[in-house]
């Protein structure tokens, strides 16, 4: 009798279980946005006749649910624990744990992107750069997969083929190496990106092949932020790591710079220019869900630096992706004027009434990360 009534118990608390997590998933208000996963969460599906002869609906619904499941994040980070620590899985959706660093397996090459990435380049040189007296770069920033993957037993990119390429198929650019300059502890340990404090090396070896002047470390002050950081893995990765500090490197040189967001007015489709902030760090998005947006604003078409402190009088332009916000501060003294493009957001058209290429020096910054996925670059 008493083993009968506690199965009837345990199967009301099931009960009960199952119908509050459905009550909460029908009920309760639905989420627009995941903060640790950094996207968008997925809504409740349109209903009509055509949805659901087209099988759209019921697609779309599953997404849904599991977007939307009650304690959603809880359970990932349960399923995630059980994964890496009881069963031993080497990755969880892709992304692995190495010497405390979170990285995602980058595999294979992807040669058609790779491509499609190389064809975007000649055609910006083709259009602005071609029978100009500009001297033109190209660095290629490699993910921390290039220092953990292959020799830990992970899945990597064949990254040299890559890098041959690049240097193959920009003949009209000098190559600069970074590989030998940077190291897996120059990244975060919960991002993808590499930690601005970390990379003078990587600048020097930049300012170096462009025959610019070259910065010291005794040249800048490193200012920790009073808040720390939360990486994009340690979302996506659900496992129990800490948060790292973030620092600026400042310097008097940097304060007096101002920055300045170069738009089309929708009026008369002539340039214009909005002073941002002072400074080439953007305190606003000190409370926003991504600390790294603070170099130079995050996303940002084109975004124009002005330095009255100069060493030259000399400009920069720098077509670049976020790996290139945390490094343009450091190459912006010898210069008067650094303008940063991030191609993804610009076409050629408003691009070309808003610089004009004279003779600047011009430097392709890029990660291994956007090379290999390179749809989002072919805006035109």
């Amino acid at each position: 009798m008493k083993v009968k009534t506690i199965r009837i118990i345990g199967v009301c608390l099931l009960l009960a279980v199952w119908l509050g997590l459905v009550g909460a998933m029908w009920f309760g208000p639905s989420s627009d946005f995941s903060n640790a996963e950094r996207r968008a969460l997925k809504q409740f599906p349109k209903l009509n006749a055509q949805t659901l002869l087209d099988g759209s609906f019921m697609q779309e619904f599953d997404g849904y649910t599991q977007d939307q499941f009650p304690l959603r994040d809880s359970f990932r980070k349960i399923k995630s624990v059980f994964h890496n620590y009881v069963m031993n899985y080497k990755d969880n959706n892709n992304i692995y744990i190495q010497d405390g660093y979170a990285a995602k397996m980058e595999y294979p090459l992807n040669e058609s992107s790779l491509n499609l990435a190389l064809i975007r380049f000649r055609g910006y040189y083709d259009t602005f750069l071609k029978n100009k007296p500009i001297k033109t770069y190209v660095a290629v920033v490699p993910d921390k997969g290039y220092y953990l993957a292959e020799e830990n037993g992970y899945l990597a990119m064949d990254y040299e083929t890559l890098f041959s390429k690049v240097r193959e198929n920009m003949p009209w650019a000098k190559y600069i190496d970074l590989t030998q300059v940077l190291s897996v502890s120059d990244y975060y340990y919960t991002d993808t990106h590499w930690r601005q404090e970390k990379i003078l090396p990587a600048a020097q070896t930049i300012a170096k092949a462009m025959n610019a002047w070259v910065p010291q470390e005794g040249d800048y002050e490193p200012k920790r932020l009073d808040k720390d950081f939360y990486g994009v893995y340690y979302g996506q990765a659900a496992l129990p790591m800490d948060a790292e500090p973030m620092y600026w490197m400042e310097s008097d040189v940097l304060s007096a710079c101002k920055t300045y967001l170069c738009t089309i007015d929708e009026t008369t489709y002539s340039p214009k220019r909005e002073l941002l902030y002072e400074g080439v760090y953007d305190e606003s998005k000190l409370e926003s869900q991504d600390l790294y947006e603070t170099y130079l604003s995050g996303a940002q078409a084109v975004l124009r630096i002005e330095n009255p402190k100069a060493k030259t009088g000399k400009e920069l332009v720098v077509f670049r992706d976020s790996f290139g916000s945390s490094m343009v501060p450091l190459l912006v003294e010898n210069y008067r004027t650094v303008t940063v493009v991030d191609m993804r957001y610009v076409n050629t058209n408003v691009l070309s009434r808003l610089v004009q290429f004279t003779n600047q020096d011009v430097l392709f910054l890029y990660s291994t990360l956007v090379l290999n996925t390179a749809g989002s670059l072919l805006q035109q």
